[in-house]
């Protein structure tokens, strides 16, 4: 097992480039099972979620070929199987994803119940209930999905809360579907529009990306294609908050700020001095920090990914703020390990906290209880004094790619151990 060691309170400086999305490039390397020809994908981030995902491909069939860093030239010619390997389909939530492709090309899927992150109740309803409104027949068998078709059908869908991924995995599956489809209450997610206008690029008609109503005009085949995965808006926003927190000038480059508005607007009413040029920030050091209230909401609202990172910007602020988490029910359980480090918090019930700030925060042994937590407790040991340790940093190489090295550029003193 890996740890990070790190030691707080020093000083950073310096500039940090932003990586590809993670949830760009899930979405794009499960989408090349739509078609025959070969996609080259670049600008993939080397985490483990990718390399999970790239796993199941190679098993499948798919040839995969990481030709330079971050560039990979993927084709599914000849599809061997329709069964995802449990093992590791299981770990990863986006696996679901390859469930549409695969009964649009082979008209069979065989999935476990997905997993990924323990943050809270995640409905297989949802997509089940989509995949029947395409003429699926559906059978479940002890932990495991069997579904089925002659051929996917255009439908109408209305999805009962939006959902990301469940809009990812219908689109998915209405690309190669016979007629057309509406998907209502749908997901904005700039990752989605990114999506999107690769498949058209491919020869998709996908109409409506960005909004809650999307359609789709299934077509008969997909094309070749060349597709570079748009900048990670989470791992900028941490980036971010982190140079806030600190109080340091850090630079984070190769974000699109449009995709991070209200992350600008929450950061203004802190009182943080900050510089967004086309395709960068600066965090400016010297102003004082003002609690602020935080409430998570689908895209364009505030992304529940970066809540955990700015409930840490919130210890160093002065006054009370209420962080309310209305995506997922259990993502504020992190909070205990802030208070053991000298925060302080109140959990006022699954959704809600409140922070008291501003607080001074020593080191501690520290466990990640998934990606976006285990990033807000590394924001954490580094404004920290002294020493903190950080096990099941799995969870944080999930989303964040050689964070250790990329932190250790701009200063910080944090070094990966093996036991």
């Amino acid at each position: 097992m890996e740890k990070f060691v790190i030691q707080g309170g020093r000083k950073l400086n310096g500039t940090i480039r932003v990586k590809g999305a993670k949830n760009a490039a899930l979405k794009i390397l499960a989408a090349c099972l739509l078609t025959d020809k070969e996609w080259t994908i670049s600008n993939v981030p080397q985490i483990e979620d990718i390399f999970r995902l790239i796993e199941l491909l190679k098993g499948l069939g798919v040839i995969v070929e990481n030709s330079s860093p971050g560039v990979y030239r993927v084709r599914a010619k000849n599809i061997q199987t329709t069964s995802l390997e449990p093992n590791i389909a299981q770990k990863l939530k986006g696996s679901i994803l390859m469930a549409g492709p695969l009964l649009a090309r082979q008209g069979e899927v065989i999935f476990p119940h997905s997993g990924g992150c323990v943050i809270g109740q995640r409905p297989r309803d949802i997509f089940l209930d989509g995949f029947k409104a395409f003429v699926v027949k559906v059978k479940e068998n002890k932990g495991e999905y069997h579904l089925l078709t002659k051929k996917l059908k255009g439908t109408k869908f209305v999805f009962p809360i939006v959902s990301v991924t469940a809009t990812e995995t219908m689109l998915l599956t209405a690309v190669l579907a016979k007629g057309k489809t509406i998907l209502k209450n749908a997901a904005c997610e700039p990752e989605i529009v990114a999506l999107a206008n690769f498949l058209n690029k491919c020869g998709a008609k996908i109409k409506g990306t960005g909004t809650p109503f999307i359609e789709i005009e299934g077509v008969s085949s997909l094309s070749g294609g060349r597709c570079r995965v748009i900048p990670d808006r989470i791992e900028a926003g941490s980036f971010v908050i982190l140079g806030a927190a600190s109080q340091n000038p850090i630079k984070v480059v190769g974000l699109e700020p449009e995709d991070l508005e209200v992350l600008w607007f929450l950061l203004e009413k802190a009182g943080v001095d900050f510089k967004i040029d086309k395709n960068s920030v600066m965090i400016k050091p010297g102003f004082k920090l003002k609690a602020v209230n935080l409430k998570t909401h689908e895209y364009p609202g505030f992304a529940t990914d970066l809540q955990a990172p700015f409930s840490v910007l919130m210890t160093q602020a002065r006054g009370l703020s209420l962080i309310h988490e209305t995506i997922f029910e259990g993502r504020l359980f992190y909070t205990d390990m802030l208070n053991q480090m000298g925060a302080k918090i109140i959990m006022a019930d699954p959704h809600r906290v409140i922070v008291q700030g501003p607080t001074k925060l020593s080191g501690r042994y520290l466990i990640s209880p998934d990606i976006r937590a285990g990033i807000a407790l590394v924001i954490a040991a580094l404004i920290a004094r002294g020493e903190s340790v950080i096990e099941n940093i799995y969870q944080i190489d999930r989303g964040y790619e050689r964070i250790e090295e990329r932190l250790s550029m701009i200063g910080a003193n944090i070094q990966r151990v093996s036991d």
